[in-house]
């Protein structure tokens, strides 16, 4: 963060009201979708903390763990932060392959639509700089630090107190106008803007993302366990996947839509308008598990240059697909590409690879049986 500077007399007599609403303004002319302010008391939302990290919800993410209270005080993480611009910007491509239609087909690989296109904390990191640089050249040098899922922040807590959305049950941040298919993002500032006012929820009486977790993992309506979540367990979990879950997640490879596909302020939730989410890459909307599986480490690190998918690494990445082509239908073709693998140099992939055969082999069985 740069220094925080002591604000300059026309800073002091300047109309906070006015400039907060130039900063909405300002972020929807660089592309956001919509732009809020909050203050920074996050009580609430650290106790909700602290009672989720007690019951050891995080699993491995020893992270969410290990900043203990900062998370919940901005203030304490940026020192003399005082407010916090929060920005959302949509990612559903519009030339994806219809996801239903992909998770329907065990043959194929399914990868969370936010993760299609470009990293995008590069392309938020990169827009919230645009909005700070704007900022600055309205009121001169002032303290602020950027954030977009990259530090101990509770985006969705400070999304909804800045009016941009509210917590859904599954936990995710909801909008009316725009569903949860988008990407959130912050400013850190020590500028005393005037706040947004935070907005109504809307789930009602409505469980459709609870009843369609393939795990169970939304345990309760607004309560998470990550440990039982296919989004953590396919990017976050570095070890070995539990067996008894191996099965639910089908041909999940990175990530999860489902709780997100079912919800009804989806139906029509807008397409992107950033061309770098637009644009699917590698063909990741609707590949194949044998072909992806067929990858060598290096066309893996090549092919996944400035995507988000990279950061898991080749290993997981493996561990993942080899989960997958464990689910599928009995297939000739599986079966081979995971014979291919079975002398794997990675321990943990050669697990994954030994369970996706035995499945394979016995499934089929069963199959030829009946």
């Amino acid at each position: 963060m740069q220094d925080a500077i002591a604000p300059t007399t026309s800073i002091d007599r300047r109309d906070w009201t006015a400039l907060s609403a130039a900063i909405v303004a300002w972020g929807r002319e660089l592309g956001f979708d919509d732009v809020g302010i909050a203050d920074t008391d996050l009580a609430a939302d650290e106790i909700r903390l602290l009672n989720w990290l007690k019951a050891d919800r995080h699993g491995e993410m020893k992270y969410m763990a290990g900043h203990g209270v900062r998370r919940a005080r901005p203030a304490d993480l940026v020192p003399g932060t005082l407010r916090v611009v929060s920005a959302r910007m949509s990612y559903w491509a519009r030339d994806a392959q219809d996801a239903r239609a992909v998770l329907a087909d065990s043959r194929k690989a399914y990868v969370a639509r936010y993760a299609l296109g470009r990293d995008y904390h590069k392309v938020m990191r990169a827009k919230l700089g645009r909005l700070a640089g704007r900022i600055r050249d309205e009121v001169g040098a002032f303290g602020f630090r950027v954030f977009t899922d990259s530090a101990p922040v509770l985006e969705v807590a400070l999304a909804a107190k800045a009016g941009i959305g509210w917590r859904g049950k599954h936990t995710l941040l909801l909008t009316r106008e725009a569903g949860s298919y988008f990407f959130v993002g912050e400013i850190y500032t020590d500028l005393p803007l005037a706040v947004s006012s935070p907005t109504t929820s809307h789930c009602g009486t409505c469980t459709k993302c609870l009843d369609a977790c393939p795990t169970g993992a939304i345990v309760a309506p607004y309560e998470l366990d990550a440990r039982r979540c296919i989004s953590y367990l396919t990017i976050e979990l570095k070890g070995s996947i539990p067996e008894p879950l191996r099965p639910l997640i089908g041909n999940r490879v990175y990530g999860c839509d489902d709780c997100q596909l079912v919800c009804p302020w989806n139906r029509s939730a807008p397409e992107t308008t950033e061309e770098d989410f637009a644009r699917v890459r590698n063909g990741l909307d609707d590949a194949d598990l044998v072909t992806l599986f067929a990858w060598t480490e290096a066309e893996f690190n090549q092919r996944m240059e400035g995507s988000a998918i990279r950061r898991i690494g080749f290993e997981r990445w493996s561990r993942n697909l080899a989960v997958g082509l464990g689910n599928a239908v009995p297939d000739r073709a599986i079966v081979a590409a995971l014979r291919a693998r079975s002398d794997d140099p990675s321990p943990l992939v050669r697990e994954h690879v030994a369970w996706a055969l035995a499945r394979q082999i016995e499934r089929g069985r069963s199959d030829a049986r009946s």
